[in-house]
């Protein structure tokens, strides 16, 4: 008994903290870690505000124009507001650290939140904005910062240098600083030696050798920018190639392919006739109803056929797409495609005919109403904080732009249940019904000229859509974004 209670908490503890710590630290999920540029580079700084060394600090900053992003801690800016009104008159910008200096893993979602809404109600008192930015301390996060707290943009670092301790001395430190004086590095300081772990003189030790570190990089042609300013200049660079993804992320991947393998094999998955995009199988519902919009109810024990994308093809759409829109469109393609022989399957085998309807969880829930589908929300609780953490990693996976991607479309990143009468699917024309509800929707006046002229440009960029050319097909992009 006792022996199960420990691998039950193991598992818990791993589930809650551990495996997204992982997942942000290595994979940068839902997370800034780094940026792409060659000229800029970010200064972040924890644990202040400290009315000793954060105006020494914003005076080196103002002396070699920097630009920072500083990461409060509640109670101590509580203390001293001047020195967020100094921070936010400089062009500095302000991000929250929890109210207190606790990790993330030894505190319930509630106290956390209740942590990080303090803080930012000191902020906002102090400066009249509210922070958008969040690092927890020792950038320890847990399953609900990823899963949660979407109004914040989570920020960690590309390097750390232990400047919290005072025995590592100023040339020690400014000697690890200089492996990271390059564009796009994310760089953490501290501008407070009171938290838990550190040494109130070490921010002397920082101060003098970012001064020297300052100077180095303004002779490099260098220089710090804020968060936000690094996260644009990051996104303009755009996507990389596929040939480009990195052999870390070429070495996820195919051990995630590995894992589709066996899933499809354990659970029995079907696959139809050219229709190479989904998987199937029959099962039952456990569930809340579900209206299905033909006069019936989808309960729990129903029988569904239960549709999954083949991940492999989802991984190609993704590397040969430029935007969530493009993605969007060729899984509507792909759709359109496979479930005529989905349809047909069906038809054939005596058990899954009697199915009462089609599901599927997704992401991709901007368009699918014009197969037959009815969208949910996902009922909120461990399985659907789960389900968003594994479609978002399934996204970073998935597209070359990695998280950049993730925080560029984060309203397009909410998984949806989708359900359907089996009826619609056995007799439904999909590619009838979608040309005429595209043509419906022009007609309505639902899609602006600037959106289509929009869609249409973003689509032309890509030769792996290139085929995609009619004016229906660019008011489809505008649809399912």
């Amino acid at each position: 008994m006792e022996t199960t209670l420990l691998i039950w908490l193991f598992y818990l503890s791993s589930f809650y903290a551990f495996i997204p710590g992982l997942i942000s630290r290595i994979f940068g999920f839902r997370a800034f870690r780094k940026g792409s540029s060659k000229t800029e580079f970010s200064l972040t700084f924890d644990d202040g505000p400290d009315p000793r060394y954060t105006a020494q600090l914003l005076d080196l900053l103002k002396r070699y124009e920097a630009k920072a992003t500083f990461f409060v801690v509640g109670s101590h800016a509580v203390q001293h507001p001047e020195l967020l009104k100094r921070m936010q008159a400089e062009g500095h910008s302000i991000g929250i650290h929890n109210y207190v200096h606790r990790t993330n893993w030894l505190m319930w979602p509630g106290s956390v939140r209740r942590q990080v809404n303090r803080t930012n109600e000191v902020i906002e008192k102090v400066t009249g904005q509210r922070a958008v930015y969040y690092r927890p301390p020792w950038g320890i996060v847990n399953l609900f910062d990823l899963v949660g707290r979407n109004e914040l943009q989570l920020v960690l670092w590309s390097g750390i240098f232990g400047d919290w301790r005072k025995r590592l001395g100023e040339e020690r430190l400014l000697k690890r600083m200089r492996r990271k004086m390059r564009g796009g590095e994310v760089l953490v300081l501290h501008d407070c030696g009171a938290t838990l772990g550190a040494n109130d003189k070490a921010p002397e030790n920082m101060l003098r050798a970012l001064e020297r570190f300052l100077e180095e990089a303004a002779g490099r042609g260098l220089k710090s920018v804020t968060v936000e300013r690094l996260m644009g200049t990051t996104k303009k660079v755009g996507v990389k190639a596929m040939g480009q993804i990195s052999p870390l992320k070429k070495l996820v991947v195919g051990g995630w392919l590995i894992y589709e393998r066996a899933f499809r094999f354990v659970f029995r998955l079907r696959e139809a006739e050219d229709a190479p995009l989904y998987h199937f199988r029959k099962t039952r519902y456990s569930g809340s109803p579900l209206d299905l919009g033909d006069g019936s109810v989808l309960v729990k024990g129903d029988s569904i056929v239960e549709l999954h994308f083949d991940n492999k093809m989802l991984f190609e759409f993704g590397s040969r797409s430029r935007s969530a829109i493009q993605l969007a469109i060729l899984m509507i393609r792909g759709t359109e495609q496979s479930f005529p022989g989905i349809a047909d399957y069906i038809r054939k085998d005596p058990d899954m005919i009697q199915a009462k309807a089609i599901y599927a969880v997704s992401m991709v829930n901007r368009g699918p109403e014009q197969f037959g589908f009815r969208i949910y929300d996902l009922p909120d609780g461990l399985f659907a904080r789960a389900t968003r953490l594994y479609l978002k990693v399934l996204l970073w996976a998935i597209h070359p732009s990695g998280s950049a991607r993730l925080q560029e479309q984060s309203e397009f990143l909410v998984p949806k249940v989708m359900v359907m009468p089996m009826e619609t699917m056995l007799t439904r024309d999909f590619k009838a019904d979608k040309r005429k509800g595209r043509r419906k929707m022009v007609q309505d006046g639902k899609t602006s000229s600037q959106a289509v002229e929009g869609a249409a440009a973003d689509l032309r960029k890509d030769a792996s859509v290139s085929a995609i050319q009619t004016d229906d097909e660019v008011v489809e992009a505008v649809t399912v974004r």
